[in-house]
């Protein structure tokens, strides 16, 4: 259990929040949300020792351990990839070094002996006999092979380290456990496995995440970091934003009545109880909205860009049509072969494979920017299209601001231009800036500024939720599900595909699984998987 007191963080003039008093307990996982810069992943970092508030503490109970998901990937390049998941429980790891350092003396004395027998028997308290095989899996579940094991940490790539660094977090299965995005650079069946694995601990756990299906499907309560405060209520993301966005409206009604206000919240916690208890989700297991009560739902002071899509023309009957395409890596790795499809009118398709390469290569080549080392594709005469690439790197190396650059893709004059900027949550004074000087998340919102201008009627969308927060990934999600046109996209986010995708298009070495289904049915279906383990090689 973790019982925070009177906790204030502030950074020169500005107070991230006061006055917090939360206690975490065992059994529960925690979901923290808040817009960039409230202080998520500072309010972690108080948590775990590693800022030093302004005033209050944080008091864990005696005896307990605590796991924190680490972000430099560099600390631990001269361990091994198993040494460095053994590190995360320091415990374990100094007896076995001391175990290790007394067995390889020549000769031990009396009282090495007896320490030796104390180290053995704490070492069998804390499974230390299963320790590696324990250590092994949790690779293995997070997809690192056996062959990287015994490999040094600096021969992993980033996205390798990434996993690692999960696994050592995770190790041990400590008393109170800190995760700072632990779903970035994971694939979605590694991301659904990470979700039934913390679902079914009995510790006390902390995540920060901009996935919202993550949050929904671990998450038994919302701590919420708004108005300068620090507020806990028990529900997951969805529930919190369905009821703030609710809270909302009644804030704008002003002449709603009380009595008429509350009755409308009780319904909604009602109906939204009753979703829960029918979802797939890991939540419903937890009866999280027990505790519900009318008073905790209040309006967010969020702010969500206006990302609207508008076609300047219906597209016609004739989309898109791919035969027998062929892309290969440059070090020859096949990442697709005998892809051939016709997109039809109305149809939001996502692409999927094990290797995200795949979806770009596709992408570039129906964009024109890569050939095709096989095959053909031919868009029809009505279609207009806009392309989200996955690194938009290009379009930034320049000394232009913001007005000017938005300028190069679209009609308008500067006021039309800060319109869509501000759409994007752009202050006035942000649109001077130099564009190359962005952070990711800003020159999305640039990007999507851009293919806004282009009033297409086909959206190219590779991994579109990369660097948004929750906010913008929401407006983003919410625009699209009404979106008239077509939509081709790759992500990451299960909540994005679930309800904008109504087909689904695997590309694999050697050839496609295509469905007009759900994703959810899509990734329960028996059938699909074996089909997909043939397809892969049994990869």
């Amino acid at each position: 259990m973790i019982t925070v007191t009177n906790l204030a963080i502030q950074f020169g003039k500005r107070t991230l929040y006061k006055d917090v008093n939360l206690k975490f307990t065992p059994g529960n996982i925690y979901g923290i949300i808040g817009a960039n810069g409230a202080g998520k992943s500072t309010l972690l970092r108080a948590i775990s020792g590693e800022l030093e508030p302004n005033k209050g503490f944080v008091e864990m109970s005696a005896g307990e351990r605590m796991s924190v998901l680490e972000q430099d990937h560099f600390k631990y390049d001269g361990y091994t990839v198993m040494d460095a998941v053994l590190i995360g429980h320091q415990p374990l790891w100094e007896n076995m070094r001391e175990r290790e350092a007394l067995y390889s003396k020549d000769e031990m004395t009396e009282e090495d002996g007896n320490r030796a027998a104390e180290l053995e028997e704490r070492f069998a308290e804390m499974d230390g006999w299963t320790a590696e095989s324990d250590a092994a899996q949790l690779l293995q579940n997070l997809g690192i092979p056996e062959a990287l094991h015994e490999k040094r940490m600096s021969e992993l790539s980033n996205n390798e380290k990434v996993r690692v660094m999960l696994a050592k977090a995770l190790f041990g299965k400590p008393d109170n456990l800190l995760l700072d995005e632990p779903t970035n650079d994971l694939d979605l069946d590694t991301v659904s496995w990470l979700e039934g694995y913390l679902s079914d601990l009995e510790q006390t756990v902390l995540v920060v995440s901009h996935d919202r299906h993550f949050l929904d499907a671990v998450s038994t309560q919302t701590v919420d970091i708004d108005y300068g405060k620090v507020t806990m209520f028990s529900g997951n993301y969805s529930f919190w934003y369905q009821s703030s966005q609710l809270a909302l409206k009644q804030a704008q009604n002003q002449r709603a009545k009380a009595e008429e206000k509350r009755k409308e919240l009780e319904e909604f916690i009602r109906r939204f109880s009753a979703n829960v208890a029918k979802s797939k989700q890991t939540t419903s297991r937890r009866k999280m909205l027990e505790k519900l009560n009318v008073e905790q739902i209040q309006p967010s002071t969020r702010k969500y860009p206006g990302i609207i899509f508008t076609m300047e023309r219906e597209p016609g009957n004739q989309i898109l049509e791919v035969k027998d395409l062929k892309a290969a890596d440059a070090d020859g790795t096949i990442l697709f072969d005998n892809v051939s499809f016709n997109i039809e009118k109305g149809q939001k398709t996502v692409f999927l494979s094990h290797n995200p390469k795949a979806m770009t290569a596709l992408f570039e080549i129906i964009n024109g920017n890569r050939e095709a080392d096989k095959g053909t594709y031919k868009w029809g005469i009505t279609i207009t299209t806009a392309y989200l690439p996955l690194d938009n790197t290009g379009f930034f190396r320049s000394e232009l601001n913001l007005v000017d650059w938005l300028s190069q893709y679209g009609p308008g004059n500067e006021v039309v231009m800060k319109s869509y900027l501000g759409r994007m949550l752009f202050k006035q004074e942000d649109v001077e800036k130099k564009v190359n000087v962005l952070s990711g998340g800003e020159k999305m919102r640039c990007m999507i500024a851009r293919m806004q201008l282009q009033n297409a009627n086909c959206l190219i969308l590779d991994t579109p939720t990369n660097h948004l927060d929750l906010e913008s990934i929401q407006a983003f999600n919410n625009n699209l599900i009404g979106f008239k046109g077509n939509v081709l996209f790759s992500s990451h986010d299960h909540e994005f595909i679930q309800t904008v995708a109504n087909r689904i298009i695997e590309l694999t070495p050697s050839g496609t699984i295509d469905k007009l289904m759900e994703y959810d049915d899509y990734i329960y279906d028996e059938r699909i998987r074996e089909q997909k383990s043939r397809m892969y090689g049994g990869q």
